[in-house]
């Protein structure tokens, strides 16, 4: 029996507010993460919000989020990283001796994720396919996209396209994708991959993983958290001036 799914509201967005084993729902599963980049991102693009807002789980990766949903709404929840998830569902997958798929990245980025998967969870079945690199894909592409992972029909699919093509893209196709569980996890290839080493964990209880990912990561960071930084919130402090975004906890 799985544990019913418990969000707490962000304005338009109901938020994941359970632990990590609420993810294992009954029935096919959409789980998509939401930070202050993501959020002010689909203020201007109607497609990823819309996107976001039909996940079947949208989890809060970061403390800003985190921090929105108690200013607005007066109800906690807890920060989980797409790489909190992944090690999650990894973990439950080799016990039960299930199966995922990674689809996105380059095969390069593929390969050293199988290596490392083979040592660590080796009671997993794995399959893999890199797309295009492409700003957006053709038909084509989408069908052999479909097609390879409709031949493995893993229990976890990871979506890793970078957002918001991944969210897009994953919405886009859920009803035709042959996997129980669908996530967009991004970064999460590349951290696991090593190909991009995350912060230690010394870092993540302080809340200052964005903060080391800025100092290693300048010249593709600075912009997410410098510049969206104080967009998100300023937005968040107009919502709250409004007096929106108060609504009661939701058990689905």
């Amino acid at each position: 029996m799985t544990n019913p799914i418990t969000t707490v509201p962000l304005l338009d967005y109901s938020i994941f507010s359970g632990d990590l084993s609420g993810c294992i729902a009954t029935g096919k599963t959409l789980i998509n993460t939401i930070n202050q980049y993501s959020f002010c991102i689909a203020e201007e693009d109607a497609e990823f919000k819309n996107a976001l807002q039909q996940s079947d789980i949208l989890l809060p990766d970061g403390m800003a989020i985190v921090a929105a949903v108690k200013l607005l709404s007066g109800r906690k929840t807890t920060k989980i990283a797409g790489a909190d998830l992944h090690n999650f569902l990894l973990d439950d997958l080799n016990k039960k001796g299930g199966s995922c798929f990674y689809l996105g990245s380059s095969q390069n980025t593929l390969l050293k994720i199988t290596t490392r998967l083979a040592k660590e969870f080796p009671n997993i079945k794995v399959g893999t396919f890199s797309p295009p690199y492409k700003s957006k894909f053709s038909d084509a592409d989408n069908q052999q996209m479909l097609e390879a992972v409709n031949a493995f029909q893993p229990d976890v699919l990871f979506v890793g396209m970078t957002a918001p093509k991944q969210e897009k893209w994953s919405f886009t196709h859920k009803a035709a994708l042959d996997a129980k569980i669908i996530c967009s996890i991004g970064a999460v290839f590349d951290f696991y991959a090593g190909t991009v080493e995350r912060p230690f964990p010394f870092w993540i209880k302080l809340r200052l993983e964005w903060f080391i990912r800025l100092v290693k990561e300048p010249k593709r960071m600075w912009k997410r958290y410098l510049y969206y930084g104080p967009v998100f919130i300023k937005l968040i402090l107009g919502k709250k001036i409004k007096g929106e975004g108060r609504k009661k906890m939701v058990v689905i």
